[in-house]
C-alpha cells in the first residue's frame, strides 16, 4: 500500500515511518522543509517526501493521488495559546478536501480520550477535527489515547524532570486527577494494525493501558522505578497560570505547552472499554513497565523521537530552508577561528557530539548561566539537552540551538541559536584540509542587538577559543 504520513517529523510519525517501510508499504512523508526528511530517509527507496503545509492550500497540489491510506497525525499543541483551535481546524479542513480527491479508502487519526463532561480547550478542539475529519468519501479511524509513555513523549520527559529534580514536590491539585496511561508500543501497534481493515472504517476507539492512575501516582510510581524516594504536597491555591510557570522553571517543557497541559490535567482522561483490543490482538502493558523499556532505549541511546525536536517550540516558526542555511555575509558580526587537526575524523566526531550532557568542552559553567538567563526572559534554555548521545541529525534541537545541517560527508555542522536574542546567530564547525573552521555569526536587530554584541564580546574572546582548542586536540 501507498501511505500518506502527516507530522512525519513529530514524536509518533518518526515512529511509525519505519514500522511501515518494515512492512513493506511505501510511504509518503507530508513535511513542511524537506531538507530534514529527504537527508533521514535518502537511502529508503520506499520512502517519498513531499512539501506541504496545510496552512497553505497551494502546498496541497503536491500530495500524490495514488495513496492508498493516510495518518492524520497533526496536531498545534505548542503552538499560539490563542490560535490553536483555528489552526487545528484550519489543517483539517485542507487535509479533508484534498484526500477526497486523491484514490484513499482509509485515514487514521489519532487523538484524545475526550468522555468528560468539561473538556479542556485542547480536548475540544481534538473532538472538532474528529467531526471534521469524517467523510463519505474514506473510511474514518479514530483512536483517541490519553497519557503516551514513552523515551522522548512530553509526559514522560516532564514527569522524569520533576521526579528527578525535587525531592519534595508542592504542586498543584490537578496532581489527584485520574488518567489512563498508554505505551507508544501499544499506540503503535494499534495505528499499524488497523491499517487496511474495513472492520474499522468510520469507527471510534478509546485506546488506554490497563490502570486507572492519578498524577501524583505517576510521578510516584515513576520515582520507585528509579529508586528514588519522594514527597508531594498538593495545594489548592496554585492558579492555571502559576502550574503553568511552575511546568515550564522545573522541567524542560516551553510554557506554552505546560499552559495546554495545565488545561488538560484538570479533566479526567478515562477511556471507554471496547471490544478493540481484541480486535487487533493488542495487549497493553502496565505504566511501570512501560516506564522500564522507555529507560531501556535511553540507556541504549536509541531513542527514535523525541518531543523535544519539535518546530512547535522553535523560533524557526516554519521550516529549516535556504533562510537560515545560507548564512548571511553582510551586516553581520563575525567571530571566526581555525586550527590544525591530526586527525579530521575524530575531530569531527567530537564536534557532532557536543552539548547536552558533553557540555561545550570549555566553559560550560558560562553556557548553563546564559541558559538560565534565557530561561528567565522566556527563552528555552539549556533544558532541551540533545536526543541521542550518539548521533546528530538535521532538525535535531541541541541545547538552545537548532541543528540546521549536519553534514557527515562533508564534515560540516551549523546551527542556528533558539535562546531569546536581538537578532539571529548561527554556530558552525568545518573540518577539512587537516583544519577544523569555527565560525559564530551574529546579525544584530537595531541597537540593542549591537549593544548586545559587543557586551558579550569579552565573552566570546575566551569561550570560543577555549572551545576550538579542545576541538583541534580531539
Amino acid at each position: 500500500m501507498k501511505i500518506l504520513v502527516t507530522g512525519a517529523t513529530g514524536y509518533i510519525g518518526k515512529r511509525i515511518i519505519p514500522l511501515l517501510i518494515e512492512q513493506g508499504h511505501t510511504v509518503v512523508c507530508a513535511v513542511r522543509g524537506k531538507l530534514r526528511t529527504e537527508k533521514k530517509y535518502s537511502d529508503e527507496q520506499n520512502v517519498e517526501v513531499v512539501e506541504v503545509d496545510f496552512l497553505k492550500k497551494e502546498t496541497l497540489k503536491n500530495i500524490p493521488k495514488d495513496i492508498d491510506a493516510a495518518y492524520y497525525l497533526i496536531h498545534s499543541m505548542s503552538n499560539s495559546i490563542s490560535s490553536f483551535q483555528q489552526m487545528e481546524n484550519d489543517c483539517a479542513i485542507n487535509f479533508k478536501q484534498i484526500i477526497e480527491q486523491t484514490n484513499c479508502k482509509q485515514v487514521i487519526y489519532l487523538s484524545g480520550i475526550t468522555n468528560d463532561l468539561k473538556l479542556s480547550k485542547h480536548l475540544l478542539s481534538r473532538k472538532n477535527v474528529e467531526n471534521i475529519l469524517a467523510s463519505p468519501t474514506y473510511g474514518l479511524t479514530v483512536f483517541k489515547a490519553g497519557i503516551i509513555v514513552g523515551s522522548g513523549s512530553s509526559s514522560f520527559e516532564i514527569i522524569r524532570d520533576l521526579v528527578e529534580k525535587l525531592p519534595i514536590m508542592v504542586a498543584p491539585k490537578w496532581l489527584n486527577t485520574k488518567t489512563q496511561p498508554i505505551a507508544i508500543r501499544d499506540v503503535l501497534a494499534f495505528l499499524t494494525r488497523s491499517l487496511g481493515d474495513k472492520r474499522l472504517y468510520n469507527t471510534s476507539h478509546d485506546i488506554f493501558g490497563p490502570e486507572i492512575l492519578n498524577y501524583k501516582q505517576l510521578l510516584l510510581k515513576f520515582a520507585k522505578s528509579r529508586g528514588l524516594k519522594r514527597y508531594i504536597i498538593t495545594v489548592p491555591i496554585m492558579t492555571p497560570k502559576l502550574s503553568s510557570y511552575w511546568l515550564y522553571f522545573v522541567t524542560s517543557t516551553s510554557y506554552k505547552l505546560a499552559r495546554t497541559l495545565v488545561n488538560s490535567m484538570g479533566v479526567e482522561i478515562i477511556g471507554h472499554p471496547s471490544n478493540i483490543n481484541q480486535m487487533l490482538d493488542v495487549n497493553p502493558i502496565n505504566y511501570d513497565e512501560a516506564v522500564q523499556l522507555a529507560f531501556e532505549k535511553i540507556k541504549q541511546n536509541s531513542i527514535i523521537s523525541s518531543w523535544k525536536d519539535s518546530y512547535a517550540s522553535s523560533r524557526i516558526k516554519k521550516r529549516i530552508s535556504a533562510k537560515y542555511i545560507n548564512v548571511p555575509k553582510h551586516g553581520c558580526f563575525k567571530d571566526i577561528k581555525e586550527r590544525p587537526v591530526l586527525n579530521e575524523e575524530r575531530t569531527f566526531a567530537k564536534i557532532c557530539a557536543i552539548g547536552g550532557e558533553n557540555g561545550w568542552y570549555y566553559g560550560t559553567y558560562l553556557w548553563k548561566i546564559r541558559g538560565f538567563i534565557d530561561k528567565l526572559f522566556g527563552g528555552i534554555g539549556l533544558r532541551r539537552g540533545r536526543t541521542n548521545v550518539n548521533t546528530i541529525e538535521t532538525g535535531d534541537a541541541l541545547d538552545f540551538w537548532r541543528v540546521l545541517l549536519a553534514d557527515q560527508e562533508n564534515k560540516r555542522l551549523l546551527l542556528f541559536a533558539e535562546m531569546k536574542l536581538p537578532g539571529e546567530a548561527w554556530l558552525e564547525f568545518r573540518v577539512a584540509k587537516g583544519k577544523v573552521y569555527q565560525r559564530a555569526i551574529f546579525r544584530p536587530k537595531g541597537l540593542a542587538g549591537r549593544l548586545y554584541w559587543y557586551s558579550v564580546l569579552p565573552f566570546h574572546g575566551f569561550i570560543f577559543k577555549g572551545m576550538i582548542n579542545k576541538l583541534a586536540n580531539a
